[in-house]
């Protein structure tokens, strides 16, 4: 047995495989899942790792902790902005929408502004009803541009609008209505219809399971790879304006 070393970084997601299912968890407590450069790295290789591995047919994706993703790092983005960032999470979007297995995402409580776009890019969604979205962005002074890719191919528009402009809680029967989530049930049921779903999935062929899934999403990966340059472009420029700085400032302050 190797100790790790002192200064080694803790692993903020975990691979774990049981047959045809491989399961990544978001690990980071301290900062509810947010997307910093470390866990967005992380999620990408797992992704790899798992869409590499012939044995498995179905990923699912979650959290440790009740909260499933708070969505950009703030504090990263105020200090080193979010240039890079707004491009790797456009890329973990395609990865998402592109793999050759279905990708099934359980949500168990809240989710924000970006960790909705992970939930838009699988395949499947399954969320408690008592799971909390909101696209906050409108309320520092940014836009859903990134996520907009994924999210808003998913939701009405009606629904899109409402959302994104308000910038309000909604929760998971919502969710499911607006179609952001495939569906919702009671929290205490959560488990096993994740279970079942992802059970059920891996009775497909291969083949059958990887085609369909390219039919299905041809029309996000278009939209993706059309607009993601232009779309992390402004969420960059947004990410650095006065505005947004002292509004994503105070807002740490506040939580501090």
């Amino acid at each position: 047995m190797t100790d790790t070393p002192v200064d080694a970084p803790t692993e903020l997601v975990h691979l774990d495989t049981d047959g045809a299912l491989a399961t990544i968890t978001l690990d980071s407590p301290h900062n509810r899942n947010a997307l910093s450069r470390q866990l967005v790295t992380e999620l990408f290789a797992r992704l790899e790792a798992a869409e590499a591995d012939d044995a498995v047919k179905v990923v699912l994706v979650r959290s440790s902790g009740r909260v499933f993703c708070s969505g950009a790092d703030l504090s990263e983005a105020t200090t080193v902005g979010m240039e890079q960032g707004a491009k790797e999470i456009v890329r973990l979007q395609r990865l998402i929408a592109t793999m050759g297995k279905p990708v099934v995402v359980e949500v168990g409580g809240p989710v924000r502004a970006g960790g909705i776009g992970i939930v838009a890019s699988s395949d499947i969604a399954i969320a408690a009803e008592d799971a909390t979205f909101a696209l906050t962005e409108v309320k520092l002074g940014l836009a859903a541009a990134i996520i907009s890719l994924t999210v808003h191919h998913r939701m009405g528009p009606r629904a899109a609008a409402l959302t994104t402009l308000g910038g309000e809680v909604f929760g998971g029967t919502e969710a499911a209505a607006y179609g952001l989530v495939t569906k919702a049930v009671p929290a205490d049921d959560l488990g096993e219809e994740v279970r079942r779903t992802c059970a059920s999935l891996a009775t497909g062929a291969v083949q059958g399971l990887r085609e369909s899934k390219r039919i299905l999403n041809r029309d996000l990966v278009e939209r993706i790879d059309a607009h993601g340059e232009e779309m992390a472009a402004l969420s960059a420029r947004l990410f650095a304006s006065e505005e947004a700085k002292a509004a994503m400032t105070a807002f740490l302050t506040r939580k501090g």
